[in-house]
């Protein structure tokens, strides 16, 4: 039996959600058992593959690189999730939504700018940052700031296991 190809991506957002898959912790060797990690910031490889059965990226789309990259996965993937809460509702990187791009821009680099900055070196912002769901089908939401290891080994578990992942809902507590 072949392995499913996974993939990871992170945009706009802190790595959370990538550390808590790193802390699945010996869950990685079963993971390894089932799964061929071919894409991920994680590993060193530069090009998206064709053919990644499953896609989960972190992070808001708040860059041109960001919405190219998306699109390129949604096409070449047959299940992406939005793995985080930038991802599901862009979350913290949203919050420059309000704001406009160029005074953010004005605000951290100065009123010269960088140079490079405007001359594309490097990726220009969007208008905002938004979460995945804005640009493309999302099949699957995996909430959390950052979602729990345990949280994420029971959706990969189902998905690697070939049922719909179903979550139930994060348990609250307050005081």
């Amino acid at each position: 039996m072949s392995k499913v190809r996974v993939a990871t991506a992170w945009f706009s957002g802190c790595s959370g959600c990538h550390m808590s898959f790193l802390d699945l912790d010996e869950r990685l060797l079963e993971f390894a058992g089932k799964a061929d990690l071919v894409f991920s910031p994680i590993v060193d490889i530069k090009e998206f593959p064709d053919g990644v059965d499953v896609t989960l990226i972190e992070g808001a789309v708040g860059n041109t690189e960001h919405l190219h990259l998306l699109q390129e996965i949604r096409r070449k993937t047959k299940v992406l999730v939005a793995f985080g809460d930038c991802a599901v509702t862009g979350n913290v990187p949203s919050l420059r939504n309000p704001l406009p791009r160029e005074d953010v821009l004005e605000s951290v680099y100065g009123k010269e700018g960088t140079p490079g900055l405007h001359e594309g070196e490097v990726p220009a912002l969007l208008p905002q940052a938004l979460p995945l769901h804005a640009y493309v089908q999302v099949d699957h939401f995996l909430p959390g700031c950052p979602p729990s290891a345990d949280r994420i080994w029971e959706f990969l578990r189902q998905l690697l296991s070939g049922q719909k992942p179903e979550l139930a809902a994060p348990l609250l507590t307050f005081g």
